[in-house]
Order: C-alpha cells, then sequence, then structure tokens
C-alpha cells in the first residue's frame, strides 16, 4: 500500500471519527448525551427547532457533575425560518441564574463549560426569534430535578408551548442545580412588543 493510501486511509479515519463523536457519547446508563463527565459543550437544534425535552444525570463520583440530553422539534410551519438567533446572557458557576431569551426569542440550543474549582457549571442559552410572535400564558415548571442529586426530566407538556428560559438555583453543599423552565405560549399573529 502506497503513502498516498494510507494518508487517504487515516483522514477518512479522522473523518468518521470526528463525525461519530458529534453524535453523543454513550455512559452505563446505556442512553446517549452531549457531553462526558466535566466536560463543555455546546448543543444547538437544527434550524428552525426549539428545545422540547432536557434529561440529566447525576454523579457524585465523577466530581458533581451532571451529563445532559436534549431534544428539538419544529416549530410551526406558518412561523417560518427564524429570523435571528443569538446566545444570550451567561450564568456564572457556582451562583443563582434566571435567564429568559430576550427580544421574545425562544431556547434553540445550550452551552456550557464546567468549573473544577467550584464543581459547577457555566451556562448560557441559544435563542431563536420567530417573526413578531409574542409570548403569552407563561409559567414555571416545578423543580427539576424534585431533589438535588437526582435524575431530572423535563419534556413539554404539549403541543404549542415553548421554552423561554429558566431559573436556577446551586447549592454549595451539595454541588448540584435545580431548574425551574419557563415555559410560554406565542401568538399566531405578529405582535409589536419587542421583548414582552
Amino acid at each position: 500500500m502506497s503513502s498516498a493510501h494510507v494518508l487517504q486511509a487515516l483522514c477518512l479515519l479522522m473523518v468518521f471519527s470526528t463525525v461519530r463523536a458529534q453524535h453523543g457519547y454513550t455512559y452505563e446508563t446505556g442512553e446517549e448525551w452531549v457531553n462526558t463527565w466535566r466536560q463543555g459543550f455546546n448543543f444547538q437544534c437544527p434550524h428552525g427547532e426549539v428545545l422540547v425535552a432536557i434529561r440529566s444525570y447525576f454523579s457524585e463520583k465523577e466530581g458533581s457533575d451532571r451529563l445532559w440530553n436534549f431534544e428539538c422539534q419544529r416549530t410551526p410551519y406558518d412561523w417560518g425560518e427564524p429570523n435571528e438567533c443569538w446566545w444570550d446572557d451567561i450564568n456564572r458557576a457556582g451562583l443563582e441564574w434566571s435567564s429568559v431569551c430576550t427580544n421574545n426569542g425562544l431556547v434553540a440550543g445550550v452551552q456550557s463549560k464546567y468549573f473544577e474549582a467550584v464543581l459547577d457549571r457555566e451556562w448560557q442559552f441559544y435563542c431563536c426569534r420567530y417573526a413578531r410572535r409574542c409570548p403569552y400564558s407563561c409559567w414555571k415548571t416545578s423543580d427539576v430535578p424534585e431533589y438535588y442529586k437526582e435524575e431530572g426530566e423535563m419534556v413539554i407538556p404539549s403541543y404549542g408551548y415553548f421554552i423561554r428560559g429558566a431559573q436556577t438555583t446551586f447549592s454549595g453543599v451539595l454541588r448540584d442545580r435545580q431548574w425551574k423552565y419557563i415555559l410560554c405560549r406565542m401568538t399566531d399573529f405578529d405582535c409589536q412588543f419587542e421583548n414582552f
């Protein structure tokens, strides 16, 4: 085999291993996760989709960290494509945080970085805005997870609700977070408000 063939085979192997790594990581739970322990991640829904489900698995022995899994769903067809998308404000590890996508945006992604010194993560939402839709009938979920150090799962209760943001508390003693997700309906018509 010539050196050109070996080089070509190595390049193909690198491409396939990179594509595999982007799909997620499997842990002893048998599920696929977007991150490994104590590693940062950047998850974005495909264009035109938003987050509809969030799942996490806690391990104290792995730095009091969580594995994360997200699911997306297409927004209503009559909304068209998002007008714009952006990374919204960021929290600092070890602190409480409350964030709602500005400019009437919906959560379409999440990025996070782990900080060993605090045994916590920094968080940021990726938000997308559709036409001039405005939120209404907003409410917060109960704590996810219900108790610190448990598995957490939040699934949109019915089609027509969307994640606008979250409020999270951090326990410095237990080194874990609980989340309350902010869910809203969006108007079926264009509205004139910049931020609602």
